[in-house]
């Protein structure tokens, strides 16, 4: 078992790797560039489909803490299967309750899943585009609660994260 989990926290932190390499094409111009990052995507999503069935959610005590973020880097990036998506959802919510997760980690999770189900995302962690230079979220059901929901997850005030990828 002990080596098959350092085969899984292997495979897990390979496919982040390839996830970051590829992440360039998620909106190229190249339609080529765009399907070779939806088809990694969806191998990636299947795979992680089939780990949860095996192992549930892979935990930093499962896998290591590495290995527990590359799964959740591939559940965030599953955009086209909402199926995988809400299962990640659901194993990382009891994994969170179990103090086996990170809340940050569940709130991005969420936003993105609610967001991929065209819904309105609750700590502002995805965003729908840039306006004047200044990066705007997705709608959010309580916008005049957000930061306080942000910092409820560990997450930094929008300002301080959107100033991380503002164009001026």
């Amino acid at each position: 078992m002990a080596h098959d989990l350092a085969a899984l926290a292997a495979e897990l932190t390979d496919m982040a790797a390839a996830d970051q390499r590829s992440s360039v094409f998620a909106n190229s111009d190249e339609p080529a560039e765009q399907l070779a990052w939806r088809r990694l995507t969806a191998r990636h999503g299947d795979r992680l489909g089939e780990i949860m069935d095996e192992y549930g959610w892979p935990t930093a005590e499962l896998v290591g803490e590495e290995a527990a973020r590359a799964a959740w880097l591939v559940a965030q990036h599953a955009d086209r299967q909402l199926d995988v998506q809400r299962r990640a959802l659901k194993q990382l919510e009891r994994a969170v309750s179990a103090g086996s997760a990170a809340p940050r980690e569940l709130a991005f999770l969420r936003d993105r899943t609610l967001v991929n189900d065209g819904r309105k995302q609750i700590y502002g962690t995805q965003i729908a585009g840039v306006k004047d230079g200044s990066p705007i979220p997705w709608p959010c059901e309580e916008p005049g609660r957000m930061d306080e929901l942000r910092a409820e997850a560990g997450i930094e005030p929008f300002d301080e994260y959107v100033a991380k990828f503002a164009t001026t």
